[in-house]
């Protein structure tokens, strides 16, 4: 089973690049961020919570988060691996996963951090929103999911860098160009 995370700021491209990975190398892709919408859309109890606090622009609790991942982890065990995409956003996040991949005999493989300027992801995400009228793209929602990013999920790099697993891909470029990096770097570890 090969495991990667994909890392990086809202508008780097991981759910760009997530599918050309999957495509290619056949990984089931966990994105919280599609399940908490799934959750918003389907107007379950956790979806209303979730709605609230990402109205907010504030992370899901731990706890509820890592309960809902290890579920669509055990919805797919004929997988040949996952990638996860928003998570782990926290250090305690990181450990979690290491100690709930550790009971099904596995790890985290890699980690890809795609690199991308804050005015890029600026324009990415007005021109996203345009498109998809996702309501976590709003201007201000935005400005604090990145201050939220770069204050608080980017402290789980070094967790994974002193493991020897982070490869930091350019996210600024043509898509294939980029997904081509992306290759190299599973290649290397797949």
């Amino acid at each position: 089973m090969f495991n990667l995370v994909i890392f990086g700021p809202p508008g780097a491209g991981k759910g760009t690049q997530s599918e050309k990975i999957i495509n290619k190398y056949k990984l089931v892709h966990l994105s919280t961020g599609d399940m908490f919408r799934a959750h918003i859309s389907n107007e379950t109890e956790l979806g209303r919570k979730v709605k609230e606090m990402l109205a907010d622009g504030r992370l899901v609790p731990d706890s509820i988060t890592i309960d809902m991942l290890e579920e669509e982890v055990k919805k797919n065990p004929e997988a040949k691996g996952f990638i996860f995409d928003g998570f782990p956003r926290t250090v305690p996040q990181a450990e979690a996963l290491d100690a709930f991949l550790e009971t099904k005999g596995c790890g985290i493989d890699l980690v890809l951090q795609l690199d991308v300027d804050q005015e890029v992801i600026k324009h990415r995400i007005a021109e996203r929103q345009k498109v998809s009228g996702r309501a976590d793209d709003d201007a201000v929602k935005l400005l604090k999911r990145i201050d939220e990013y770069f204050d608080k999920t980017i402290h789980v790099l070094p967790y994974y860098k002193e493991q020897g697993k982070v490869t930091t891909i350019n996210g600024v470029g043509r898509i294939e160009d980029i997904f081509d990096k992306i290759s190299g770097a599973i290649d290397e570890k797949y």
